[in-house]
């Protein structure tokens, strides 16, 4: 009886230790590049939802924008350019029978206000533009609150990555505002390393997704990163004849020919699959060249100024 009684604690021992030998041979024959410092081009090996929970509470509409900064009631969200750029004066010209615009001019109309409404923050929720570059199709959003307005407003705090470090295929997630809906969505990456200013993701896109964040994985989850913002989407346009009537007069007949009036529209058809990504180096570079008219508004973007003192 004695052998037995010692023997047992020793079998029970060589059983735990093969088992937690087999799951640790297990895991590295899964996942053997999972620790290699790049970021990841397989979908993500364990959940992940907590934390894209909690990124997605700093998704904003606006299209779409992101509060990445807030600090003794100062906020400020990014987003792309377009989204909040609109021309100053807007002139229409009277056409011609044949539907050709002539010179002479039907009306102008001429802004003298623009409101950037983001739901979700307080007060009226306007927020100002702070900096705007067209070209590279970046906006900063921001506001002053008191800091008590301000208190348990989520704020993006995931490091900011390298788009150039991104590989054929590395795997990301977008967020994004698709018909006032917040979404999230996944894609891989293709041609990244084209420029500093921008890759392709295969996401699928829809309007309300411009702007949005794309998030990249560096060894395994919860270690997410911004790479970029989304920016848009190849589109081609369609003419197509319609009956000009009201929606809701017209009740079609197959077995009868139309024989009313009709008028051509002009249809922008998405082209989904191809999105264009602005790279986070771009955004980056946009702040740090307006460093000083940041700081003298209060917007200390410590995570990117204090990177900048010491190269």
């Amino acid at each position: 009886m004695r052998r037995t009684n010692s023997f047992l604690p020793k079998l029970v021992l060589i059983i735990l230790s093969a088992a937690l030998f087999s799951c640790t041979s297990t895991y590295e024959t899964i996942y053997p590049t999972l620790n290699d410092g790049k970021y990841d081009s397989e979908f993500p090996y364990k959940n992940s939802s907590t934390q894209l929970e909690e990124i997605s509470t700093t998704i904003k509409l606006i299209n779409t924008a992101t509060i990445i900064y807030e600090s003794q009631g100062m906020i400020a969200l990014l987003t792309v350019a377009h989204v909040v750029s609109f021309p100053d004066t807007i002139i229409s010209y009277f056409v011609d029978k044949d539907g050709s615009f002539t010179d002479n001019v039907q009306s102008i109309s001429i802004k003298t206000h623009q409101s950037n409404y983001v739901p979700d923050l307080p007060g009226d929720g306007k927020l100002d533009i702070l900096l705007i570059d067209k070209t590279l199709d970046i906006a900063l959003l921001g506001r002053k609150f008191s800091p008590t307005e301000t208190i348990g407003i989520p704020v993006f705090r995931y490091p900011w990555g390298k788009s150039t470090d991104l590989e054929w295929g590395s795997f990301v997630y977008v967020f994004g505002f698709p018909m006032n809906n917040k979404m999230i969505s996944k894609g891989i990456v293709s041609n990244p390393q084209k420029d500093r200013h921008s890759f392709l993701i295969d996401a699928v896109f829809n309007r309300g997704y411009s702007g949005g964040i794309v998030l990249a994985i560096r060894d395994g989850v919860p270690n997410f990163e911004l790479v970029g913002l989304v920016k848009s989407v190849p589109a081609d346009y369609q003419y197509s004849l319609h009956p000009l009537t009201k929606k809701g007069d017209f009740d079609f007949n197959p077995m009868l020919p139309y024989k009313g009036e009709v008028y051509v529209e002009r249809e922008q058809i998405i082209r989904t699959g191809i999105t264009r990504v602005i790279g986070i180096e771009a955004v980056t570079d946009f702040l740090r060249d307006n460093k000083d008219y940041l700081t003298g508004k209060g917007y200390y973007f410590t995570n990117i100024f204090e990177d900048d003192s010491v190269n």
